[in-house]
């Protein structure tokens, strides 16, 4: 029989920040594709992906989310074939490798990796963890599971996912605790590699870096992207321009303008206030994410809600850096907002896991 505390734990406020966030998005790319030619389908695709989404997110509701923790296994092999699937027979697009042609529909299976990766790693860490904290003998299977996925998006070339899912990774293990002295090692090991990641680096990464700390570097060039932007953000000032009427946005002087940088669109148009209303929305949907994981009794559920509000924090946190210059140039849109139909349909499927946590966070079994 249908249980009534399921519509009771529903959490209504983490739906109308959802839809608020992905509407407010819809509007920005309208506004950044009203340029003229062929760019203004992409409107019309993203109102079809956002209704995928919406029906995929309602479709999580149904089943009850610890079927994930015996699912999980299956899960995440499906996403390993996934992007070995992308290296065999991927689309290259722009000197990059990422996406896989389904007939008309072009498919970027990194954005549900990183699902998959939260997915596993809940369940490992949610079995046998002990008191004391996590040893480095713990962390060899999780690191596995992580660079995996890590090495054959890296080899997309796509290093701002492939480093957002460590990132995610880490935050579900230090949630979970780590040994001090383990802690420490890694640190130490972080520090030793650095200078051999540096040089495994393509020219054109080791560029967006060096342009980062030295943003006149290369104006014109790897600069470009991150001046322009800088540009756009800035002269929204207080209250903006005015929507649809950004010059940097209308001169087309900023590129990916309706994918990775959607925000400076906003800025330009809507000005701080309006950047500070959206950054509120995110902040409540993190603090969603966390409540939900707070009132979880279940190990899995709490692990796996942490995860899920990682992946939305990071990819939040990087884009926007990115945006306003703290950040290096990577692949990596904003969550709900920017264009893409896998990654709106990868974050209404972790909104509405979220969902289903809350929904029955009351059950023990």
């Amino acid at each position: 029989m249908f249980d009534r505390r399921l519509v009771q734990y529903f959490d209504w406020g983490l739906l109308v920040v959802t839809l608020m966030i992905a509407g407010i998005g819809l509007m920005l790319l309208y506004s950044a594709v009203n340029t003229g030619g062929i760019r203004c389908i992409l409107y019309y695709k993203q109102m079809i992906w956002l209704s995928a989404g919406f029906f995929i997110m309602i479709l999580s509701f149904t089943f009850n989310y610890k079927y994930l923790d015996k699912w999980s296994p299956y899960i995440y092999i499906g996403c390993i074939l996934l992007l070995v699937g992308v290296l065999i027979f991927g689309k290259h697009v722009g000197g990059s490798t990422r996406w896989l042609a389904v007939g008309p529909v072009s498919l970027q299976p990194s954005e549900p990796v990183k699902l998959g990766v939260v997915i596993i790693l809940a369940r490992y860490f949610s079995n046998g963890v002990k008191p004391s904290g996590l040893n480095l003998r713990d962390l060899i299977l999780p690191i596995i599971l992580i660079g995996l996925p890590f090495f054959l998006i890296a080899s997309q070339p796509d290093l701002g996912t492939a480093g957002t899912i460590v990132l995610i990774g880490a935050t579900m293990a230090l949630f979970t605790k780590i040994e001090k002295k383990t802690l420490f090692f890694f640190i130490l090991i972080l520090v030793i590699i650095l200078p051999i990641g540096w040089n495994l680096l393509e020219p054109y990464q080791q560029e967006r870096i060096l342009t980062l700390i030295f943003p006149n570097r290369d104006p014109l060039g790897a600069g470009y992207h991150i001046r322009q932007s800088k540009i756009a953000v800035g002269s929204g000032m207080l209250f903006g321009k005015g929507y649809l009427n950004g010059t940097q946005k209308m001169l087309a002087f900023l590129p990916e303008q309706h994918t990775d940088f959607i925000f400076s669109v906003l800025a330009e148009e809507w000005g701080f206030l309006g950047s500070f209303g959206v950054l509120f929305l995110y902040l409540f949907l993190i603090v969603f994410g966390l409540n939900i994981a707070y009132a979880c009794r279940d190990k899995f559920g709490t692990i796996l809600s942490v995860g899920i509000t990682a992946m939305f924090f990071w990819q939040i946190f990087i884009n926007i850096g990115m945006v306003i210059g703290l950040m290096p140039v990577v692949g990596m849109p904003l969550p709900l907002m920017s264009y893409g139909g896998s990654s709106i349909v990868t974050a209404f499927l972790g909104v509405g896991l979220l969902m289903n946590i809350s929904m029955r966070r009351f059950m023990k079994d």
